[in-house]
């Protein structure tokens, strides 16, 4: 027989688009239309509703960037369409390959009732089934004309992403306003040529079972009548009955498809219109629901939730009640799905604890997964945190965008840094946007890397990023492909039932040990420093506000801020969503992100210094004495001063010596430390004088700033690009150098200008008559463009693997670049401190502000080894936000030669520690707990949000080794519990804990994670 195959294809794809798609909708009447424009922000829908109208006709400009348009159309259904299922077509100038990209709308009633979401690949309005003729149709349209910023010539620098700068000019043309006659035989036609003909492209050629839907997709094409679709579909269909009915083989791959709509809490738009997103998406999916029994959609992010609940009350009704019939199923159990690289330790923790209680007090439901499809890449801590809050399960599929390695596994178990081990997925599908092709359901199959261990896994189905969520068609695609010959096995499945599916049937999955590095989007650490920098304070700054007004409330009886913080804690974990706090949003997202951490941060220092003040006067610390007394928010003891307690700091005992350098510059020695600072202004010498130890190599410079291009081949404000390291200048040429001493500080500091394309810069070296430290202050004025500044250390020392500070612990990393893995690696994340060491010495490079560095290494000719770490400061990137990073920055780091692994955690926390404050006067506060061995750190000192009056100690061991530390609470209490992350207790299994003396004893492992719970006793100071 000859071969016709390819000539049967192409005819088929010609049909469906030319003539059965279009005759979908074979009767159409127009609709007439009225318009009003929103003078500003977003409206109440009430008012929306009630506002005055004007004319406005199909081919008409609306919709100003940003802009709120509110539209009424109406009509009457025809009397000949009695019976017939009617419904509105509604495209506002739609672009079909945007879907959550460009303008949107939301359908209501006239009772300001929601009806469905509109984008563009969901255009349809259900009017009537069977339809009454002569019925009058009212709809109202709440369209919001959002700019194309990800355009078809991507990363292009636009002035569009910031409301002020974005203009006024119509975005969109009004493009079909019309009823419609809906044919459901035709539409299902549709959707049998489509799975049939995506199916029949993904089989081999010489396949038999392709030649069957060969023949059977040639037959139903002729028997349609291309002048008369609608009567003679039915007949098509007939035609495909056998080839569609015969079942998948017993061994096909089993896909858990869940309805999804991955949507940016911001991004491309701003956190208002999220909250617009969120409404359209979860009215579309409810009215789905409804529709089609075998559905299930899963929505993630308790913010979201929130949003609707807040703004959108008629739309969250519809949620409550679907996801009481356990259809609309909450997931993930986080605030947002947030950066998992650059949080701290806490906000990590709260991010659950926020998340999993709002979905437990909204819908008594618990997720025991964490969905994070679109993430970053996901530290070595997040597995203790997942367990720690009473989860078991995570799901990601942002690994697969990896451009150099590909992950080894799909299904297997993720070992943290302190050996748990969480139960993970990556659906081979590679999309978190799964339209249900055939294409992407085949690709699922073969690329799944666990055949013949496992069978099952997962697929987010719906449109994302900017919402949509799922649609009728891909539900009908997947009703077919439920048990198909050819094809993968398709069910709708919760996430929880497909993990505990998973896990049953893959009893001993491969391990993966430490962080799960994303080999793209490395630039996300630097990107919008000043965001960066926003969150670092703020969450700073809550940790002293809860530890402060804890101590007030069981010192002084004051009242504990439980609403304030709450609401606090929720706006910064809000903006840790993964496309805010990595810097990868419009102009808009970042400047109203630093407004409001500047709120924040006004409000959190006033309430930190409403405790200190009730503390302070309550202990009668005024009338004590007549020195300086000081409130030490740091979870390590300072100058006398324990952690968590105030008191008169112990005084300084020795002195900084400076000299003039020969040759120019100058020279600090504390006795502990000798600095040289060259006629450059460069630190090039830097001794440990107790160990008689030189840090930098011969003939290096520290502290040099150096300034690379920075043009990625695309996403410029998430990647950089290994080849920006081919070019670099070093800047050395000085504007002017000044040395002070600063008695009263007990420092001497040497203060640096330059002067570089047209920015400046300011650096300021300070060295204390107390310590190693050598503090590093640097004032950037950034008006640079495309470019990367790094802060460059290079280190005398042969070191194999260096630790990076990442939540509750440290992970280390090689130095090296042995393999490709390693490579890649060529950007990465850290909190506080980097810590280089060969045995009996080491260094530590702290950072008070900042999360992205490398670190290269090579031996010298002298046989030694140079290991090079370099801090990045700022970027310079277009796109999305053309004016990123421009402007006035500052930055604190310091190094410490001779540093432990505890030197390098005290002083990481130290530099990242705000809200000490001094009061004159004398005496002391006791803290609230004392803990004997610095090595085990405390991360959390609150009451718990319970608001039973009981307070909360979350400690951590912070060495990487066991430890052993005795907790004494200094305050009377009556019992205490160990606890999960939401403070409800748990089994005391895994942690060594006994009584001892006034306090208890505990035994941690390296890393282990432990929340503590003191019930007070009777009588003791309530809030």
């Amino acid at each position: 027989m000859h071969d016709n195959r390819a000539l049967v294809e192409h005819r088929l794809k010609r049909v469906l688009e030319e003539r059965i798609t279009p005759a979908v909708y074979p009767e159409s009447v127009p609709l007439t239309a009225s318009i009003w424009v929103a003078p500003g922000e977003p409206v109440p829908v009430a008012e929306g509703l009630a506002a005055p109208r004007e004319p406005i006709a199909v081919g008409a400009k609306w919709g100003a960037p940003w802009g709120t348009s509110w539209l009424t159309v109406e009509g009457t259904v025809p009397a000949e369409w009695a019976g017939k299922t009617v419904e509105a077509i509604i495209d506002l100038g739609f672009d079909k390959n945007m879907p959550g990209f460009q303008c949107e709308g939301l359908v209501y009633r006239p009772d300001g009732s929601p009806v469905k979401g509109l984008n563009p690949r969901n255009q349809w309005v259900p009017v009537a089934a069977p339809a009454v003729g002569g019925e009058e149709v009212l709809l109202h349209v709440e369209a919001a004309s959002n700019p194309v910023i990800l355009d078809y010539h991507p990363f292009l620098p636009t002035l569009l992403g910031e409301k002020e700068t974005a203009g006024d000019t119509p975005q969109y043309q009004l493009e079909r306003l019309d009823l419609a006659v809906f044919d459901e035989t035709v539409w299902n036609l549709v959707a049998d040529l489509e799975v049939l003909g995506e199916l029949m492209a993904e089989l081999p050629e010489d396949s038999a079972r392709r030649y069957e839907i060969v023949r059977a997709v040639e037959r139903a094409l002729d028997a349609i009548d291309l002048q008369n679709v609608n009567a003679t579909a039915a007949a098509a269909r007939e035609c495909l009955v056998e080839a569609l009915a015969k079942p998948a083989v017993p061994s096909a791959h089993k896909i858990s498809a869940v309805g999804h709509a991955h949507i940016d809490s911001a991004w491309l738009w701003p956190l208002r219109e999220t909250v617009r997103k969120v409404a359209r998406t979860t009215a579309n999916m409810t009215a789905l629901l409804a529709d089609e029994p075998d559905f299930l959609y899963t929505m993630s992010q308790a913010a979201q939730y929130d949003f609707v609940k807040t703004h959108r009350p008629e739309v969250y009704e519809k949620v409550k009640r679907a996801v009481a019939d356990g259809r609309f199923v909450p997931a993930g159990g986080m605030w947002v799905e947030s950066d998992t690289n650059m949080p701290g330790s806490e906000a990590m923790a709260r991010q659950f604890v926020h998340g999993k209680r709002f979905f437990l007090e909204e819908f008594g439901l618990e997720n025991d997964e964490a969905w994070l499809p679109d993430t970053f890449g996901f530290a070595g801590g997040l597995p203790q945190i997942i367990k720690a809050a009473g989860s078991k399960w995570l799901l990601t599929q942002k690994i697969s965008w990896s451009q150099i390695n590909k992950f080894p596994h799909h299904t297997f178990l993720w070992e943290g840094i302190d050996g748990t081990r969480i139960f993970t997925h990556f659906p081979p599908i590679d999309t978190y946007n799964c339209s249900m092709k055939g294409s992407e359901i085949a690709h699922a199959a073969r690329n799944f890397k666990d055949k013949g261990r496992a069978s099952v896994s997962l697929a987010p189905t719906g449109w994302g990023d900017g919402g949509g969520g799922t649609t009728r068609e891909m539900i009908a695609k997947a009703k077919r492909m439920k048990d198909l010959e050819g094809s993968a096995k398709v069910e709708w499945e919760k996430p929880a039932d497909f993990f505990a599916k998973a896990e049953a049937e893959y009893q001993n999955p491969p391990v993966w040990v430490g962080e799960l590095y994303l080999e793209l989007h490395r630039a996300t650490l630097t990107s919008q420093a000043g965001t960066k920098q926003g969150n670092r304070r703020s969450e700073a700054l809550l940790r002293s506000a809860e530890l402060w007004a804890a101590t007030a409330a069981v010192r002084a009886g004051a009242e504990y801020p439980y609403e304030a913080l709450d609401r606090i804690w929720k706006t910064v974990l809000l903006h840790q969503f993964h496309d805010i706090l990595p810097g990868s949003s419009i102009a808009w997202v970042h400047r109203e992100a630093e407004r409001t951490y500047n709120e924040l941060g006004h409000e959190l220092v006033e309430l930190i210094g409403d405790s200190q003040q009730q503390i302070y006067e309550t202990a009668g610390l005024g009338a004590a004495g007549d020195g300086v007394v000081t409130f030490n928010s740091r979870p390590h003891e300072h100058r006398g001063v324990p952690a968590g307690g105030a008191g008169v700091m112990a005084a300084l005992d020795g002195q900084v010596e400076v000299a003039d350098r020969p040759g120019g510059g100058h020279v600090l020695d504390n006795g502990l430390v000798r600095v040289e600072i060259d006629d450059r202004g460069l630190i090039v010498s830097l001794v440990d004088v107790e160990q008689g130890r030189e840090t930098l190599p011969p003939g290096a410079a520290a502290n040099l700033l150096q300034i690379h291009p920075d043009f990625p081949n695309m996403w410029d404000a998430w990647d950089v690009d290994e080849f920006y390291r081919n070019t670099v200048t070093d800047l050395t040429e000085l504007d002017s150098m000044v040395v002070e001493e600063q008695p009263a500080l007990g420092a001497v500091m040497v203060t640096v200008t330059r002067s570089f394309g047209a920015s400046q810069v300011r650096q300021q070296v300070r060295l204390a008559e107390d310590g190693k430290k050598v503090s590093i202050s640097t004032r950037v004025d950034w008006h640079e463009t495309e470019k990367f500044l790094k802060l460059a250390f290079p280190l005398d020392i042969r070191a194999d693997r260096y630790a990076s500070e990442t939540q509750f612990g440290h992970i280390f990393r090689p130095t090296h670049t042995n393999t490709s893995w390693e490579a890649a690696k060529f950007e990465a994340c850290n909190h506080g401190f980097l810590h280089f060491e060969e045995p009996g010495w080491g260094v530590a490079l702290v950072s008070g502000s900042t999360y992205g560095h490398d670190v290269t290494r090579t031996v010298r000719r002298d046989g030694g080894t140079t290991v090079t770490a370099r801090v990045s400061l700022l970027r310079a990137p277009r796109f999305p936000d053309p004016e990123t990073d421009q402007g006035v920055h500052s930055f604190e780091h310091a190094i410490v030669p001779g540093a432990s692994i505890g030197d390098a955690v005290r002083e990481g926390r130290a530099i990242n520690t705000k809200g000490g404050s001094a009061f004159r006067g004398g005496g002391a506060v006791e803290p609230l707990f004392t803990v004997d061995n610095d090595a085990v750190v405390a991360s959390a000192v609150k009451l718990a949000d319970d608001r039973g009056g009981d307070v909360v100690l979350r400690v951590y061991e912070a060495h990487g080794g066991r430890a052993s530390a005795l907790i004494t609470p200094r305050f009377d209490f009556s019992g205490f519990e160990i606890c999960d992350l939401l403070e409800r207790p748990i089994s005391r299994e895994g942690v060594g804990v006994t009584a001892e003396g006034a306090g208890l004893r505990l035994s941690l492992r390296p890393f282990q994670l432990v929340t503590l719970r003191f019930t007070r006793s009777t009588g003791s100071s309530e809030a």
